[in-house]
């Protein structure tokens, strides 16, 4: 299955490769990663504040419930239209539950870095980010393998400005 959808991606990224992007305002979809983090395979919610400050919700619901929040900066890269480089920050707040503790509480700190594009005659969205996290609460530990990728719809169109770098 992972294969599969990977593939579909891909044939999208190329036959689209020749349309000119734009950018977005919200995005909502789903984002795939490994299981290891607190907040893993996940619905996500993407919001620009404004061109380059974006704040991202993520909602799990898998073996852990969990939810994120992420402030993002995004950076065009000039030669290539529609696709932007982003780093960021965060917290979350998850519950996990296994044999030896039935309600354990999870809360920690969570970097980002990635790439995103936007398709310019599609509402979609693909993303593809490396998210570590720092667990603070029930025991330290730091989760280095958080690789993830996401697919979102867009909504509406950012305002168009000159952003100083």
């Amino acid at each position: 299955m992972k294969k599969s959808l990977l593939f579909f991606i891909a044939a999208i990224l190329f036959s689209a490769s020749q349309l000119k992007a734009q950018d977005y305002k919200t995005a909502l979809g789903i984002r795939l990663s490994s299981n290891g983090p607190a907040v893993n395979n996940s619905v996500s919610i993407k919001h620009f504040m404004n061109p380059k400050l974006a704040i991202e919700g993520l909602f799990t619901f898998d073996n852990k419930a969990a939810i994120g929040g992420l402030f993002e900066i995004h950076n065009a890269i000039p030669s290539t239209e529609g696709l932007k480089w982003f780093y960021g920050a965060g917290a979350y707040l998850g519950f996990d539950s296994d044999k030896n503790n039935p309600d354990r509480a999870l809360m920690g700190v969570q970097g980002i870095i990635g790439l995103d594009y936007k398709f310019a005659n599609l509402p979609l969205n693909l993303s593809l980010d490396w998210k570590p996290e720092l667990n603070i609460i029930d025991n330290i530990n730091f989760e280095p393998a958080a690789v993830g990728f996401s697919i979102r719809f867009t909504f509406g169109k950012t305002q168009t400005q000159t952003v100083s770098e």
